[in-house]
Order: structure tokens, then sequence, then C-alpha cells
């Protein structure tokens, strides 16, 4: 039963990609790669402006924390210009604890300033591999377009695409009907001909005219044979005449019968 699930999946998987693969446009696959990689290096630049925005917020902060240092500063000398040494000391305590959140700060904008610059650098490199896909993406479409006309051109020439296939077998199929009338237009003439089948029209031949048809056709025939005959074996020209004169004869009534004489007594 194993073994034969097995099977079903095997020949449903090879159904479905034959029909995938007849389905698959590669341009249409070569435009979502290259959507797909602009949504990447969308999402990276992204990414630069977020750090550098992180960056420049910390350079904010250093700015108003370096501020208050000297701030401070300036009001330890104050103090001590004033004799007022425990003021002095106040102020110099409160810069050292700001000098050590400046330091911190600092060295996160060294890491922020250091990784901003390796999502730079990978944005540029990432946007010139996107220029050369789009580029050879381009490339390749025009090509299979190219080779897909070419292949459609040749094969209507040779018959064998599905529109050109269509319109033999219509044509076939013209001829054969049209063959199929013409002999039963045939068939239906030597049956009215033969008497087998009655003419409503009223315009067929009789028995008789039928018979003298066929005597006649048959006269015409041995003259033409005599004739051939007299060619091949070299006979003279009197002879050709006298056949001919034989034929004629035979079509035409002789003066004698057609304008009889009469004596005069």
């Amino acid at each position: 039963m194993s073994g034969v699930m097995k099977r079903m999946g095997m020949i449903f998987r090879a159904k479905a990609n034959k029909a995938l693969d007849r389905a698959e446009d590669p341009r249409e696959t070569l435009d979502y790669s290259y959507q797909k990689q602009l949504e990447l290096l969308q999402k990276v630049r992204r990414g630069v402006a977020d750090v550098a925005t992180s960056r420049k917020r910390l350079e904010l902060q250093l700015n108003q924390l370096q501020n208050q240092s000297a701030k401070l500063e300036d009001q330890g000398r104050k103090a001590l210009a004033l004799g007022r040494e425990d003021l002095a000391r106040e102020a110099l305590s409160r810069r050292a604890a700001l000098q050590q959140q400046v330091s911190d700060l600092q060295v996160q904008h060294q890491t922020l300033q250091g990784e901003e610059e390796k999502l730079t650098l990978a944005s540029q490199r990432l946007q010139a591999k996107v220029d050369a896909f789009r580029t050879r993406k381009e490339t390749i479409k025009a090509t299979y377009t190219a080779a897909q006309a070419q292949t459609r051109i040749a094969e209507s020439f040779s018959g064998i695409s599905e529109e050109m296939s269509d319109v033999g077998l219509a044509i076939q199929r013209a001829e054969d009907k049209t063959a199929q009338l013409q002999a039963r237009a045939g068939a239906i003439d030597e049956l009215l001909a033969s008497g087998a089948l009655d003419d409503q029209s009223g315009l067929a031949k009789d028995d008789i005219q039928a018979e003298l048809d066929r005597l006649s056709g048959g006269t015409d025939v041995e003259l033409e044979l005599q004739r051939m005959k007299a060619e091949l074996a070299g006979g003279s020209s009197a002879q050709q005449q006298a056949i001919e004169g034989g034929a004629a004869g035979t079509q035409q009534v002789p003066q004698s019968q057609s304008h009889p004489r009469f004596d005069k007594q």
C-alpha cells in the first residue's frame, strides 16, 4: 500500500511539475526576482537611515553633555574665585559624572558610525548588483521574446503551430467534403444516365436517344482509331482524306437524297 501511495505521489508531483513548467514565463520570474531585490535594497537603505538617525541623536546628546560639562567647569572656577570651595567641589563632581556619560556616548557613537559605514557600503554594493541584474534581466527578456517570436514564425511556416494546425485541419475537412460531394454528384449523374434513377426535372433522355448517343459516340471512337492506325502505318494523305470523307458521309445526308431530281418527260 505504501508503494502505491509513493508511486501516486511521484506521478502527481511529475504532473504538477510539468504543468508549472508550461505555465511559467521566465520574463515574469525575472521581474519578480528584480522586485524582491528592490525590496531588499529598500530595507537596507532604511537600516542605514535608522542607524544614521541614532548616530545623530547621540551627537546631540554628546553636545548637550559637553555644554553642561563646560558650564560646570566654569561654575567651579567662579566658586573658587569667590572662596566657595564646597561649591567648586560639587560642580567638579557633577562634571566628572557627566564626563563618564560623555565617554559612554562616544563609544556608542563610534560603534554606530562603524555600523553606518558598513551598511552604507553594503547598500552601495547591493545597488550595483541590482543595477547589473536589471540590465541582464532586460537582455534576457529581449532575447527570450525574440526567440519566442522566431519559434512561432518557424512553426507557422512549417505548419506545426497550434493555429496553423487548426487551419490545416479545416482545409483538409473542406477538401474531403468537396471530394465527397463531387463523388456523390458523379454517382447520381451515372445513375440518371443509366436510368436507374428517374429525373423529375423532365430533362432526362429516353432510352432510344440514349442508345443513339451511345452508337454515335462509338462511331466517333472507331473513326479516330482508324485515323490513328493510318498515321502509324505511314498511310498516304489520300487514305486519310478517304477516312475523313467517310466520316463526313456518315454525318451529312447526300445531296442526291436531300434534293431528288425529276426527269422531264
